[in-house]
């Protein structure tokens, strides 16, 4: 799996570096210090993930998120690297498609390990913070919560129980279903809503007031 790294800090960029090469299945492809390099590195070298300061000088990690997920035909998924979790950039990162965001004071195998949940897709990174920065950002009033998505029922339970942080595995094991049946509720969510993945999804959920980022969780 290859890494793309954009960071105006060469001492970041390196530790990133060392972290993720030194395990077996993942590769850093390229090295970026600004926003504005990286339409030209994915282009050249197709990278699974992009991990983005979102504060840079020239192009800030928000605004190269947008771009590059609604100019490239596949794009990477984006994880956005900040120094304080409850920084309001990283909720409009979140907001401009981004995966996911990781901490800099995060330890080594909490970068690994946000790597391959943010590729396989099937759970939600950080859940309870992005939970948070919902609270801070969202609407405090519901609004027609999607009805135009027209969810069924059971649809509707699932993408709640995504916002609760939980994963495909355990949606499965509290609505008794099967794996692949959760699979297929979870993709149809996404193609509803017209989101990219399951973080969109969800900020989708707590920007329309269909859940309540105050409400109890069962992710961490």
């Amino acid at each position: 799996m290859g890494v793309l790294l954009v960071d105006d800090e060469q001492l970041v960029r390196t530790g990133l570096r060392a972290i993720l090469e030194s395990e077996p299945d993942l590769t850093v492809v390229a090295e970026a210090a600004d926003g504005a390099e990286v339409p030209g590195l994915v282009s050249r070298h197709r990278p699974d993930v992009v991990l983005m300061d979102v504060r840079m000088p020239t192009v800030d990690g928000i605004r190269a998120t947008e771009h590059l997920l609604s100019t490239s035909e596949f794009p990477p998924k984006v994880v956005v690297v900040t120094t304080f979790e409850n920084d309001d950039y990283v909720y409009d990162a979140l907001r401009a498609g981004a995966s996911g965001f990781l901490l800099k004071r995060a330890r080594p195998e909490e970068i690994v390990a946000a790597v391959r949940t943010v590729l396989a897709g099937d759970s939600l990174l950080f859940p309870a913070a992005i939970r948070r920065l919902a609270a801070r950002n969202a609407p405090g009033t519901a609004r027609d919560a999607l009805s135009g998505a027209r969810l069924t029922e059971r649809e509707a339970e699932v993408l709640r129980l995504m916002a609760s942080g939980l994963s495909n595995v355990e949606i499965a094991e509290r609505l008794f279903l099967g794996l692949q049946t959760v699979k297929t509720h979870v993709g149809n969510v996404l193609g509803k809503l017209g989101a990219r993945d399951r973080t969109q999804a969800v900020i989708e959920a707590y920007e329309s007031g269909f859940v309540s980022p105050l409400d109890g969780a069962g992710g961490a």
